[in-house]
């Protein structure tokens, strides 16, 4: 049986965490205390004097009593007073659990912070991170989960399912439930196992700027565009495809076998043969002009407007495939 604390406070901008903790407490509360137990205040209910009489108020529920107050961000300090005076009385049956969704300068009171911790209760904080923080926190989570991610595999989960937490944390639990425990994830098993069919319609793209059709590949970059796709990520997935013709190139070049650099790129064969012709055809300093000028191309589109960054990529396109 889950222990509980007499009062909870889960706060921050990242409003999917506080939404699934909120779902998983209630569920806890249904099994624990039954729904007879379980008290949800919401929208006008969800005042600090409501919640304060309900503490007070005598109940005939068996078990465990359960609170839930949502929109705790709309309260003021000024209004907390006997809220606090009940937090102070809470007998051991009772956990009440407050959620703000906290946005700008919507923020749960600094008053609730410390009554619910002068009441022996835990104040948890669930803020999203920024873009730059994400791969390390998902290297961080999929270790948890018995996998080992790399860096650079974690920025792919990322440039494939998007900067969304919760959504990058259930697309690990799947690989978790697939892989076996202790499973090692690069950057071209993330792709095989996560990259959707927009995923797999940029690596199409780049394939073809690799034959060198440049048409062909101005013609489908356009028509991605014009489908919603992102050129951010048609760019990672670009570059990508270039860096590893890149590497297969130098190899060629230094004298490895056709099947000593397949073996390294860990794709299927056909689609590997494939690049390894189209790296011998262009050559590894033809190559590695295409790398440099992709990096070009996404530090051009930082900042600029979805024109601009449009008209860059088809001219770093034709100079690429020329």
């Amino acid at each position: 049986m889950p222990s509980f604390k007499p009062a909870y406070l889960i706060h921050g901008d990242d409003h999917g965490r506080i939404a699934e903790r909120r779902a998983r407490l209630r569920d806890l509360a249904q099994r624990e205390g039954g729904a007879q137990g379980l008290e949800l205040f919401e929208g006008e209910r969800a005042t600090p004097e409501m919640v304060a009489a309900a503490l007070d108020a005598m109940t005939f529920a068996i078990g465990r009593r359960f609170l839930i107050v949502e929109g705790v961000e709309r309260w003021k300090d000024r209004e907390l007073e006997p809220l606090e005076a009940a937090l102070a009385r809470l007998d051991g049956d009772t956990t009440v659990a407050f959620f703000a969704r906290e946005d700008g300068r919507m923020k749960a009171p600094p008053r609730l912070h410390k009554a619910v911790r002068r009441a022996g209760g835990d104040v948890a904080a669930e803020q999203s991170l920024n873009a730059r923080e994400l791969p390390r926190w998902a290297v961080a989570q999929a270790r948890a989960l018995g996998l080992e991610l790399t860096p650079e595999a974690a920025r792919a989960l990322v440039a494939h399912v998007g900067e969304r937490q919760q959504r990058l944390l259930r697309e690990l639990e799947k690989l978790a439930l697939d892989l076996p425990p202790g499973a090692a994830l690069d950057v071209e098993t993330v792709g095989e196992l996560t990259a959707a069919s927009a995923q797999q319609r940029a690596w199409a793209l780049a394939d073809t700027l690799l034959s060198g059709d440049g048409a062909a590949a101005t013609r489908m970059l356009l028509a991605l565009r014009a489908q919603g796709e992102r050129l951010p990520g048609l760019i990672y997935w670009m570059s990508s495809r270039l860096r590893q013709a890149a590497r297969a190139a130098t190899e060629l070049e230094r004298g490895a076998s056709q099947a000593e650099v397949r073996s390294a790129l860990r794709m299927p064969s056909a689609a590997a043969d494939r690049l390894i012709a189209d790296a011998r055809r262009m050559g590894a300093e033809r190559l590695a002009d295409a790398v440099c000028r992709i990096a070009d191309l996404e530090l051009a589109s930082r900042g600029t407007s979805a024109a601009a960054d449009e008209t860059v990529a088809l001219l770093t396109i034709r100079q690429i495939a020329r």
